[in-house]
Protein backbone atom coordinates (compact mmCIF):
# COMPACT_ATOMS: atom_id res chain seq x y z
CA UNK A 1 0.00 0.00 0.00
CA UNK A 2 1.01 3.78 -0.81
CA UNK A 3 2.22 5.01 2.58
CA UNK A 4 0.09 7.66 4.41
CA UNK A 5 3.64 9.36 4.99
CA UNK A 6 6.52 9.50 2.89
CA UNK A 7 9.30 12.28 3.23
CA UNK A 8 12.73 11.61 0.95
CA UNK A 9 15.76 13.74 1.59
CA UNK A 10 14.31 16.49 3.55
CA UNK A 11 16.51 19.14 4.06
CA UNK A 12 15.16 22.22 5.71
CA UNK A 13 17.14 25.76 6.22
CA UNK A 14 15.99 28.27 9.03
CA UNK A 15 17.66 31.82 9.18
CA UNK A 16 20.36 30.11 6.99
CA UNK A 17 21.20 27.33 9.63
CA UNK A 18 20.72 23.75 8.40
CA UNK A 19 17.83 22.48 11.28
CA UNK A 20 17.32 19.29 9.14
CA UNK A 21 19.62 17.81 6.88
CA UNK A 22 18.81 14.43 4.84
CA UNK A 23 16.03 12.78 6.51
CA UNK A 24 14.61 10.19 5.19
CA UNK A 25 10.72 9.29 7.13
CA UNK A 26 8.16 6.80 6.36
CA UNK A 27 4.74 6.25 8.14
CA UNK A 28 2.84 2.75 6.47
CA UNK A 29 -0.51 2.47 6.20
CA UNK A 30 -1.69 1.63 10.45
CA UNK A 31 1.74 1.96 11.77
CA UNK A 32 2.75 4.15 14.66
CA UNK A 33 5.75 5.82 14.39
CA UNK A 34 7.71 7.88 16.81
CA UNK A 35 10.11 10.85 15.99
CA UNK A 36 12.31 11.31 19.42
CA UNK A 37 15.51 13.99 19.90
CA UNK A 38 15.89 16.81 22.51
CA UNK A 39 15.13 19.75 21.73
CA UNK A 40 16.72 21.44 18.74
CA UNK A 41 17.09 17.98 16.79
CA UNK A 42 14.79 19.15 14.42
CA UNK A 43 11.87 16.94 14.56
CA UNK A 44 9.43 19.64 15.19
CA UNK A 45 10.46 21.21 12.58
CA UNK A 46 10.18 18.09 9.92
CA UNK A 47 6.96 17.26 11.19
CA UNK A 48 5.60 21.11 10.31
CA UNK A 49 7.16 20.81 6.84
CA UNK A 50 5.17 17.53 6.34
CA UNK A 51 2.28 19.43 6.62
CA UNK A 52 2.96 22.69 4.80
CA UNK A 53 3.80 25.02 7.38
CA UNK A 54 7.47 25.34 6.68
CA UNK A 55 9.06 24.99 3.12
CA UNK A 56 11.51 22.13 2.27
CA UNK A 57 15.25 23.78 1.26
CA UNK A 58 15.44 20.20 -0.72
CA UNK A 59 13.51 17.03 -0.85
CA UNK A 60 10.05 15.85 -1.04
CA UNK A 61 6.97 15.01 1.59
CA UNK A 62 4.10 12.44 -0.25
CA UNK A 63 1.10 12.49 1.55
CA UNK A 64 -0.90 9.25 0.59
CA UNK A 65 1.37 8.71 -2.99
CA UNK A 66 0.69 12.57 -3.60
CA UNK A 67 3.35 15.49 -3.89
CA UNK A 68 2.44 18.04 -0.79
CA UNK A 69 1.96 20.52 -3.25
CA UNK A 70 -0.68 18.74 -5.28
CA UNK A 71 -2.27 17.31 -1.87
CA UNK A 72 -5.72 18.43 -1.27
CA UNK A 73 -7.72 15.93 0.63
CA UNK A 74 -6.81 17.48 4.36
CA UNK A 75 -9.68 15.53 5.36
CA UNK A 76 -7.66 13.25 5.87
CA UNK A 77 -5.19 14.32 8.12
CA UNK A 78 -5.39 14.95 11.71
CA UNK A 79 -2.30 17.80 12.95
CA UNK A 80 -2.03 18.52 16.60
CA UNK A 81 0.40 21.46 16.96
CA UNK A 82 2.86 22.08 20.12
CA UNK A 83 -0.07 23.89 22.42
CA UNK A 84 2.04 27.24 23.01
CA UNK A 85 1.92 27.89 19.51
CA UNK A 86 -1.92 27.23 19.33
CA UNK A 87 -4.22 28.16 21.94
CA UNK A 88 -2.12 30.78 23.60
CA UNK A 89 -4.87 33.74 23.87
CA UNK A 90 -8.13 32.42 21.59
CA UNK A 91 -11.58 33.32 22.64
CA UNK A 92 -13.03 30.38 20.94
CA UNK A 93 -15.23 27.89 23.12
CA UNK A 94 -13.95 24.55 23.24
CA UNK A 95 -16.66 22.91 20.97
CA UNK A 96 -15.68 25.96 18.55
CA UNK A 97 -12.09 24.90 18.22
CA UNK A 98 -12.90 20.95 18.36
CA UNK A 99 -15.96 21.59 15.83
CA UNK A 100 -12.87 23.30 13.16
CA UNK A 101 -11.29 20.12 12.46
CA UNK A 102 -13.95 19.18 10.64
CA UNK A 103 -13.87 21.88 8.15
CA UNK A 104 -12.13 20.16 5.74
CA UNK A 105 -14.95 17.56 5.90
CA UNK A 106 -17.72 20.31 4.72
CA UNK A 107 -18.80 20.84 1.46
CA UNK A 108 -20.15 24.24 2.84
CA UNK A 109 -18.51 26.44 4.69
CA UNK A 110 -20.31 27.44 7.81
CA UNK A 111 -23.11 25.04 7.73
CA UNK A 112 -22.19 22.29 10.50
CA UNK A 113 -24.38 19.10 9.85
CA UNK A 114 -25.29 16.44 13.20
CA UNK A 115 -22.72 14.04 11.60
CA UNK A 116 -20.02 17.23 12.48
CA UNK A 117 -21.99 17.62 16.11
CA UNK A 118 -22.10 13.83 16.67
CA UNK A 119 -17.60 13.53 15.31
CA UNK A 120 -17.02 16.83 18.07
CA UNK A 121 -19.41 15.14 20.59
CA UNK A 122 -17.24 11.57 20.56
CA UNK A 123 -13.94 13.37 20.23
CA UNK A 124 -14.85 15.46 23.28
CA UNK A 125 -15.98 11.92 25.32
CA UNK A 126 -12.77 10.35 24.30
CA UNK A 127 -10.20 13.34 25.92
CA UNK A 128 -12.66 13.79 29.38
CA UNK A 129 -13.62 16.90 28.40
CA UNK A 130 -16.99 16.76 27.12
CA UNK A 131 -18.96 18.53 30.17
CA UNK A 132 -16.64 21.65 29.16
CA UNK A 133 -17.88 21.92 25.41
CA UNK A 134 -19.25 25.96 26.29
CA UNK A 135 -16.16 26.51 28.49
CA UNK A 136 -13.62 29.03 26.21
CA UNK A 137 -10.55 27.77 25.77
CA UNK A 138 -8.44 30.52 27.31
CA UNK A 139 -10.14 29.37 31.08
CA UNK A 140 -7.99 26.00 30.34
CA UNK A 141 -5.79 24.37 32.52
CA UNK A 142 -2.74 23.65 29.69
CA UNK A 143 -2.60 20.60 30.04
CA UNK A 144 -6.98 20.78 29.33
CA UNK A 145 -5.90 23.06 26.45
CA UNK A 146 -3.52 20.18 25.36
CA UNK A 147 -5.85 17.86 25.41
CA UNK A 148 -8.63 19.96 23.31
CA UNK A 149 -5.86 19.97 20.48
CA UNK A 150 -6.02 16.20 20.12
CA UNK A 151 -9.95 16.20 20.19
CA UNK A 152 -9.84 18.85 17.28
CA UNK A 153 -8.13 16.21 15.57
CA UNK A 154 -9.62 13.43 16.15
CA UNK A 155 -12.67 15.15 15.15
CA UNK A 156 -11.57 15.31 11.75
CA UNK A 157 -11.78 11.57 11.88
CA UNK A 158 -8.68 11.26 9.60
CA UNK A 159 -7.04 8.28 8.57
CA UNK A 160 -2.72 10.34 9.53
CA UNK A 161 -2.83 11.56 12.67
CA UNK A 162 0.34 13.54 13.47
CA UNK A 163 0.87 14.74 16.71
CA UNK A 164 3.56 17.67 17.91
CA UNK A 165 4.54 16.88 21.29
CA UNK A 166 0.85 16.05 22.86
CA UNK A 167 1.94 15.11 26.04
CA UNK A 168 3.80 18.10 26.90
CA UNK A 169 2.23 20.06 29.88
CA UNK A 170 -0.51 16.90 30.48
CA UNK A 171 -0.94 15.29 33.77
CA UNK A 172 -0.01 11.86 34.19
CA UNK A 173 -3.70 10.85 34.23
CA UNK A 174 -4.81 12.99 31.24
CA UNK A 175 -1.46 10.52 29.57
CA UNK A 176 -3.07 7.62 30.75
CA UNK A 177 -6.20 8.83 28.86
CA UNK A 178 -4.27 9.64 25.82
CA UNK A 179 -2.21 6.47 25.69
CA UNK A 180 -5.93 4.61 25.77
CA UNK A 181 -7.54 7.11 22.90
CA UNK A 182 -4.22 6.19 20.78
CA UNK A 183 -4.65 2.71 21.14
CA UNK A 184 -7.94 2.00 19.80
CA UNK A 185 -7.05 4.20 17.17
CA UNK A 186 -3.91 2.73 16.74
CA UNK A 187 -5.91 -0.56 16.68
CA UNK A 188 -9.13 0.85 13.88
CA UNK A 189 -6.24 1.52 11.41
CA UNK A 190 -5.45 5.33 11.50
CA UNK A 191 -1.34 6.09 11.37
CA UNK A 192 -0.19 8.01 13.34
CA UNK A 193 3.47 10.57 13.59
CA UNK A 194 4.07 11.34 17.23
CA UNK A 195 6.80 13.96 17.97
CA UNK A 196 8.08 13.30 21.06
CA UNK A 197 10.83 14.00 23.72
CA UNK A 198 9.68 11.32 25.92
CA UNK A 199 7.30 8.50 25.67
CA UNK A 200 5.67 7.42 29.15
CA UNK A 201 3.06 5.50 28.80
CA UNK A 202 2.94 5.58 24.87
CA UNK A 203 5.54 3.70 24.52
CA UNK A 204 4.12 0.10 24.37
CA UNK A 205 2.38 1.50 21.50
CA UNK A 206 5.26 2.54 18.73
CA UNK A 207 5.73 0.42 16.23
CA UNK A 208 9.11 2.11 15.35
CA UNK A 209 11.31 4.73 16.56
CA UNK A 210 12.97 7.56 15.14
CA UNK A 211 15.32 9.04 16.87
CA UNK A 212 16.90 12.72 15.47
CA UNK A 213 20.15 14.32 16.58
CA UNK A 214 21.14 18.07 15.07
CA UNK A 215 19.20 17.26 12.01
CA UNK A 216 20.23 13.73 11.23
CA UNK A 217 18.83 10.31 11.51
CA UNK A 218 20.84 8.58 14.64
CA UNK A 219 18.44 5.59 15.27
CA UNK A 220 15.21 3.97 13.42
CA UNK A 221 14.09 1.06 15.00
CA UNK A 222 12.19 -0.51 18.07
CA UNK A 223 11.73 1.62 20.87
CA UNK A 224 13.99 -1.00 23.38
CA UNK A 225 17.21 0.30 20.84
CA UNK A 226 16.30 4.08 20.94
CA UNK A 227 16.87 4.36 24.90
CA UNK A 228 20.87 3.63 23.96
CA UNK A 229 19.99 7.53 22.40
CA UNK A 230 20.61 9.53 26.07
CA UNK A 231 19.42 13.12 26.35
CA UNK A 232 21.94 15.93 27.35
CA UNK A 233 19.84 19.05 28.96
CA UNK A 234 21.08 22.08 29.83
CA UNK A 235 20.31 23.45 33.08
CA UNK A 236 19.82 27.45 32.25
CA UNK A 237 21.70 28.63 35.74
CA UNK A 238 24.36 25.93 36.28
CA UNK A 239 25.29 25.70 32.68
CA UNK A 240 26.20 22.29 32.95
CA UNK A 241 24.52 19.61 31.01
CA UNK A 242 22.99 16.08 33.02
CA UNK A 243 22.63 13.49 30.91
CA UNK A 244 19.12 11.51 31.22
CA UNK A 245 17.17 8.84 29.56
CA UNK A 246 14.93 10.84 27.80
CA UNK A 247 13.33 8.34 26.25
CA UNK A 248 12.56 5.88 28.53
CA UNK A 249 9.21 5.77 30.76
CA UNK A 250 10.94 5.99 33.96
CA UNK A 251 11.13 9.43 35.82
CA UNK A 252 9.26 10.98 33.20
CA UNK A 253 7.10 14.53 33.60
CA UNK A 254 8.61 15.35 37.33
Amino acid sequence: MTPPLAITGATINLGGRPVVQQVDLVAAAGEFVALLGTNGSGKSTLVRAAVGLIPLTAGEVQLFGTRLAKFHDWERIGYVPQRSTAVAGVPSTVFEVVMSGRLARRRFFGWKTAEDVAAVREALERIGLEDRTRDSVADLSGGQQQRILIARALAAQSELLIMDEPTAGVDHDSQDALAHTLKTLSDEGVTIVLVAHELGPLAPLIDRAVVLRAGHVVFEGPVDGAWDFPHSHEHPHSGEPSRTDGLSGEGMWR
